[in-house]
């Protein structure tokens, strides 16, 4: 792999930021999972469940890929929602290339205007993964290649499985060919620009949407109030909050089975992502509305969380 003192005098060493834009679940979050080579978004059949943009880096001997995970494109109905396209926009400023991702098996043979927008309104090279070709007969894919062809001039269309891994390594080629040269932004073993109280709350909020049904899992934000390391253990607490009372009872369960469930598949995965032994408590608060109130998702957003834990720090030095 290359570093930042072997790849400093190559001419051919590319980098640059990537941002991969797309419906929800178009697979965004399952593709950078693949190409990264380690879990650092998290995945769900749900709808909406990315609400950050999340960095994956993947660095290779020819260029370093930091590819940013936006949450789904849709008609924002909500504070929340708003905010979760302010995050779409956002990281399409300074990236270098702008990946669409379409989900094959769903779409008709024709292009999807949504998207299509982000790329028109994008002045750099713009590549199209058509993922999910596992689940499409071929004599369905020409056609769908045909109609985006026909809708936009992409640098490249490549058909992808995330899941499977399918053409990935010819996606991060054909990336690499349309980012400029220069040196690697991060150090080579470095997989994410996410700390690890950030990847905690999101584990927690995967495992609670996989068990929850209807509309608790919109309702839902997770924050971590004590990230405290000790030489036998990591000591995480967590908050789970929703909107009802009704809905924290459903996150609770009869005599705390739920809850229970959810705090021990969040451990033992933090503990096989983290490498170590973690004690791990959850708590159900009900925030009334939060989704609607701007200083409620501000306050429920992990960065404003992590400035917070930042200025506390300083205060006490």
């Amino acid at each position: 792999m290359a570093t930042k003192e072997s790849s400093a005098g190559k001419r051919d060493f590319r980098s640059g930021f990537v941002a991969i834009v797309g419906r929800p679940n178009a697979g965004k979050s399952t593709l950078v999972n693949r190409l990264v080579g380690q879990k650092i978004a998290i995945v769900t059949s749900k709808p909406q469940t990315t609400r950050n943009r999340i960095q994956g880096i993947v660095t290779k001997p020819q260029g370093q890929i930091v590819f940013i995970d936006t949450p789904g494109l849709h008609e924002a109905d909500s504070v929340l929602g708003r905010q979760m396209m302010q995050e779409v926009a956002a990281a399409l400023e300074g990236i270098d290339v702008l990946l669409l991702m379409v989900d094959a098996s769903r779409m008709r043979p024709h292009a999807d205007d949504l998207p299509l927008e982000k790329a028109r309104q994008f002045r750099g090279k713009t590549i199209l993964a058509l993922n999910k070709v596992d689940r499409l007969p071929k004599p369905k894919l020409l056609p769908l290649i045909d109609a985006f062809r026909k809708a936009f001039e992409f640098a490249a269309i490549l058909p992808v499985s995330a899941l499977k891994g399918g053409g990935c390594e010819e996606l991060l080629e054909e990336i690499l060919k349309q980012l400029p040269e220069g040196e690697p932004y991060f150090p080579e073993d470095q997989l994410t620009d996410q700390p690890e109280r950030f990847l905690a709350a999101e584990i927690i909020r995967e495992k609670a949407i996989q068990v929850m049904y209807h509309e608790v899992p919109y309702a839902l934000a997770v924050m971590v109030e004590k990230y405290e390391e000790t030489p036998k253990l990591l000591r995480i607490e967590a908050v789970m909050n929703v909107e009802r009372d009704s809905q924290k009872k459903i996150l609770i369960g009869h005599k705390g089975e739920m809850l229970k469930r959810i705090g021990t598949e969040a451990r033992k995965e933090l503990e096989t992502i983290l490498g170590r032994k973690i004690y791990l408590g959850l708590f159900v608060k009900v925030a009334p509305g939060w989704r609607e109130n701007p200083q409620k998702v501000r306050e429920l957003d992990w960065r404003y969380q992590l400035e917070g834990l930042a200025s506390e720090l300083d205060d006490k030095e």
